[in-house]
């Protein structure tokens, strides 16, 4: 396994981070700003520098290489596979109620022999993540593990992009299988997010629309938690996600955590980008800058574990554009972290997400849309 990279910004034109190989990748992964990709001109360039490869595109809130967060830019990755092989699906998607079904579509699609990993970039705004990954987890098979992430619109939340083979688009979720016995997959997911104020029970919601908790209205609660920063909602929003406390498949309680994603004040409701399921316990949560930290380093650990003692030629990264908000400046020091675990060697690829895919453990196959995490997959081939 053979990896490259280079980064492309107005300022700078293309800048090699990883020198080229002399294989021909059968993979060029683009991460980059919304307003970038929109430019089918910039994809066009792409191609023609890797004509032969298979090119998955998404829009971020942030992108991540190498050892830093830029905004603004592209981060090309390209991959050379000596052993595995890849297949592709692709589906297009204009309503979330939809999400369930090209879930099921997407691993139906995907050749199920000899397939050991996959992972999904879907549109960040037109899919509810939690029926998403549900109808992959009913397809697939049980001993596939899957991670990936709801893709981004920097803080603006307009529309977002994802494309494989051509220019980008709204409205498409993608799955990319990897094929074979030599290719090791490794994957974490931890937040680092305090929980404060009382556990309230959500008592009205309809799939990821939330209307009220303990009886009355969620929106006017969240206000009072917010004072005045109700007044930049939904942005602010991401500063403070809930905690749900859900069942998994095994029947094993979980805890997820969901980013607000828009309110409506006509309806007074908080759409969420997964499920808000009646009946469960949701806690308000606040950042601790230190435990956001600690929470990507101790995610880079848990995506080595399977890897037993071997650095990982690639990691990808898909951290919440919340953790971003919050961090700011300090926003590097969570890709430090992740460096200081997986080594020198490893190639950073990654962008900042409306929504994390990923096993609640690293020796866990089945997948949980998580909000506000760092959630890392490790690749390597032997």
């Amino acid at each position: 396994m053979k990896v490259s990279q280079k980064k492309w910004t107005q300022q700078t034109g293309w800048v090699v981070l990883r020198s080229e190989f002399a294989e021909k990748p059968q993979l060029v992964l683009i991460f980059g700003a919304r307003t970038l990709l929109s430019d089918a001109t910039h994809f066009d360039k792409i191609h023609a520098m890797y004509p032969e490869a298979h090119i998955l595109s998404a829009s971020t809130a942030g992108e991540i290489c190498s050892d830093e967060v830029l905004d603004n830019s592209l981060i090309v990755t390209a991959v050379y596979f000596e052993k595995t092989t890849l297949q592709f699906a692709k589906e297009s998607i204009t309503d979330p109620e939809q999400s369930l079904e090209v879930g099921k579509k997407l691993a139906s699609a995907l050749p199920h022999e000899g397939l050991t990993h996959v992972m999904v970039f879907s549109d960040g705004l037109k899919v509810n993540g939690t029926p998403l990954v549900q109808g992959l987890g009913e397809v697939l098979p049980p001993n596939v593990s899957v991670t990936g992430g709801l893709v981004g619109d920097g803080s603006d939340f307009k529309l977002t992009l994802v494309g494989l083979d051509e220019a980008p688009a709204e409205g498409r979720v993608i799955v990319l299988g990897f094929y074979g016995n030599s290719l090791k997959v490794g994957y974490g997911s931890l937040g680092g997010w305090d929980p404060f104020g009382p556990q309230r029970t959500i008592t009205k919601a309809k799939n990821n629309v939330l209307y009220e908790l303990d009886g009355k209205n969620a929106l006017t609660l969240y206000k009072e938690y917010l004072g005045e920063l109700a007044k930049e909602l939904p942005a602010s929003g991401l500063l403070f996600p809930l905690s749900l406390s859900v069942t998994d498949k095994s029947g094993k309680q979980v805890q997820v955590v969901r980013t607000l994603l828009n309110i409506d004040e006509t309806e007074q409701s908080m759409i969420f980008a997964g499920d808000m399921p009646e009946g469960i316990k949701a806690q308000l949560m606040k950042a601790n800058f230190e435990r956001l930290i600690d929470g990507a380093q101790q995610a880079a650990s848990m995506s080595i574990e399977s890897l037993v003692g071997a650095k990982p030629d690639l990691a990808i990264l898909i951290s919440c554009i919340g953790r971003k908000l919050v961090l700011k400046e300090r926003t590097v020091e969570e890709i430090e972290a992740v460096r200081s675990i997986v080594g020198e060697q490893t190639v950073l690829a990654g962008f900042y997400s409306y929504g994390e895919i990923c096993p609640t453990a690293a020796t866990e196959k089945q997948c949980q849309l998580h909000n506000q995490t760092m959630t890392i997959t490790t690749f390597k081939e032997v």
